[in-house]
C-alpha cells in the first residue's frame, strides 16, 4: 500500500494539487480527501487568521482518520478594501458557500477603484498533523483584481485575479496546472511542506 496523507478537504482541484507537489518528495505517496475518509465533525473556523484555521482542520483531520493530516487556509486580501475578504473569502457573500456570487460581490465592492489601487494578494497557511509533530508553513502570491471574470480554471477568485509574478496577463483560471503551481501561494506553501513532511512519511 502507498503512504496515505490525508488532506482536509473536498476540494478535488485542492487534492490533486497536492498529489502533484508532494509526489515530487515522496514518490508514490497517496493524497486522500474527505470524500475517501468515513465522515467526522469538522471544526468550526472560527480562528483569527490562516494558520489558526488551518491548524484546527489538520489537528481535528489527524484526531479523526489517524493519517498525517494536511489542511489549509487561504484567501485573497484586497488592499483597497483593508486586506478584505481575508479568512472570510470563501464565505464573503454569506452561506451557502458560493464562488459566483463572491465573486460579483468582489466585483461591486471595487467598481469605482481605479487600477492603480486594485492590488491585492492570495495568503495561504498549510499546517501538517501527525501525532504530536506540526507544522506550519506560509505562502503569498501578489498581484491584482481585475474588472471582468476570465478563465475556466482554478476555483474562488482565480478568475478575477492575475498573478505579478509572470511575463503576461492571464489570470489564476487562465494558467496550466504547471505554471500555477509554480507561483501560486498555495504551491509555494506546499513545496516548503513538503520536504519537511517526507521524513515523516518515511522517504
Amino acid at each position: 500500500m502507498p503512504e496515505r496523507v490525508f488532506l482536509a478537504s473536498r476540494n478535488a482541484k485542492k487534492v490533486a494539487e497536492m498529489q502533484r507537489i508532494l509526489a515530487e518528495h515522496v514518490p508514490g505517496v497517496l493524497v486522500v480527501g474527505l470524500d475517501d475518509v468515513p465522515d467526522y465533525d469538522e471544526p468550526v473556523e472560527d480562528a483569527p487568521d490562516f494558520a489558526g484555521n488551518a491548524l484546527l482542520k489538520a489537528r481535528a483531520g489527524w484526531a479523526a482518520t489517524g493519517l498525517p493530516t494536511v489542511a489549509d487556509d487561504s484567501g485573497l486580501c484586497v488592499d483597497a478594501l483593508n486586506s478584505m475578504p481575508g479568512v472570510l473569502s470563501a464565505r464573503w457573500s454569506g452561506p451557502p458557500k458560493d464562488d459566483d456570487r463572491n465573486n460579483r460581490l468582489l466585483l461591486d465592492q471595487l467598481v469605482d477603484v481605479p487600477e492603480e489601487r486594485r492590488g491585492a494578494h492570495f495568503e495561504c497557511a498549510v499546517a501538517f498533523v501527525a501525532g504530536e509533530r506540526e507544522l506550519v508553513v506560509t505562502g503569498q502570491m501578489k498581484g491584482r483584481v481585475i474588472r471582468e471574470c476570465r478563465g475556466s480554471g482554478g476555483f474562488g477568485y482565480d478568475v478575477l485575479f492575475v498573478p505579478d509574478d509572470q511575463a503576461g496577463t492571464l489570470t489564476s483560471a487562465e494558467m496550466d496546472s504547471a505554471t500555477k503551481d509554480a507561483i501560486s501561494h498555495r504551491g509555494r506553501a506546499l513545496r516548503a511542506l513538503a520536504p519537511q513532511i517526507a521524513p515523516v512519511l518515511g522517504a
